[in-house]
């Protein structure tokens, strides 16, 4: 039998069972290998695992009260003038020791301006930037990932959110402005969201703005997540650093929850002390108030009556005492120029 059956099974044509392919599990793991691979790349790429996934939805902080529209008078004029004259008059050499001695939470002395002084180029090409904002539309989803940020920073400062985002608005439009995440401005100074002058301090122990403020990021809880989140921290280029930081800033200035003649003089100072910085402040706020008196709205202008009252209660008076500032040194500047030709 043992015979029979092994000639049998060597006959040619008998009916044997066809050897099982290997070609489709060669297929299946050429396939999870390319998946794998393709995985990495993204990965490697910055396609999957980037920290700058939008949040969840989210809705703006609640609007404390709505702000009175400012009107003019006597005792508004006198405030915001007083504190004016104390940064005007001041030594600018001691930035650092004013700021330590007021607390890093607490307001810093009136005259401890930390704020560069703009050259007359600058402050031209920031004038018409004013008045030129990005006309681009700006998408709800965008601004969902600014509202917790926000909100941080108002518990975090005592300063009202609204205020905080006007200046968000008037510096980048919201972080979409082209350079907002990279380089510096046209003047070569300052970057960021919230646009930080790096480069104004003095080498001898007095840092820039930025460096007086950039741990303010240490006081509040960052979000788990939100776009444009940079790998190391303090960065101008990282929102809730930057928020975070103008919070601080405005802070130190004065500003605190009412829209009023306080927060004008730390929007005045945020900017600098001349004619641009007065209209800086009088949108600014007048932004802020409007919002707060309608709802916040993102892509919604500036009301032109809004403006025209809050310079009239708080621009005016100093810009008028500016313009008595400068009349006096261009008259002897004129003097001097007659002089020298003559001579």
């Amino acid at each position: 039998m043992m015979a029979d059956s092994s000639t049998s099974t060597s006959t040619p044509g008998a009916n044997l069972p066809t050897p099982h392919s290997e070609r489709g599990a060669w297929l299946v793991a050429l396939a999870l290998g390319g998946l794998g691979l393709a995985v990495l790349v993204a990965v490697l790429t910055g396609l999957v695992g980037r920290t700058n996934t939008p949040v969840p939805h989210a809705a703006p902080p609640a609007v404390l009260a709505a702000a009175v529209t400012p009107t003019p008078s006597v005792a508004q004029s006198a405030s915001v003038l007083a504190g004016v004259a104390a940064d005007q008059g001041s030594s600018t050499g001691s930035h650092n020791s004013s700021a330590e001695q007021s607390g890093r939470r607490g307001r810093r002395s009136p005259g401890a301006t930390i704020v560069a002084q703009p050259s007359e180029a600058q402050q031209q090409l920031a004038a018409r930037r004013l008045v030129d904002q990005t006309e681009t539309a700006i998408p709800t989803r965008w601004m969902e990932g600014f509202y917790p940020i926000y909100a941080t920073a108002q518990s975090t400062f005592g300063v009202n959110w609204l205020l905080i985002a006007s200046i968000h608005k008037q510096e980048s439009a919201f972080s979409t402005a082209p350079s907002t995440y990279h380089g510096l401005n046209f003047a070569g100074c300052c970057g960021g969201p919230m646009q930080f002058n790096v480069t104004n301090g003095d080498g001898r122990g007095t840092g820039s703005t930025w460096d007086l403020v950039s741990d303010s990021y240490e006081y509040g809880k960052r979000p788990a997540v939100y776009d444009h989140m940079t790998a190391t921290h303090p960065s101008i280029y990282d929102d809730f650093d930057s928020i975070m930081a103008a919070a601080h800033l405005l802070s130190a200035d004065g500003a605190e929850y009412a829209l009023n003649g306080a927060a004008w003089d730390a929007a005045y100072d945020y900017y600098g002390h001349d004619a641009t910085g007065v209209s800086y402040a009088d949108e600014v706020l007048a932004r802020a108030i409007g919002w707060s008196q309608h709802s916040f709205c993102i892509n919604c202008g500036v009301e032109g009556a809004m403006i025209e009252a809050v310079h009239a209660a708080y621009g005016a008076p100093v810009l008028t005492a500016l313009e008595a500032e400068t009349k006096p040194k261009a008259a002897t500047a004129t003097r001097a120029t007659k002089r020298g030709r003559r001579e």
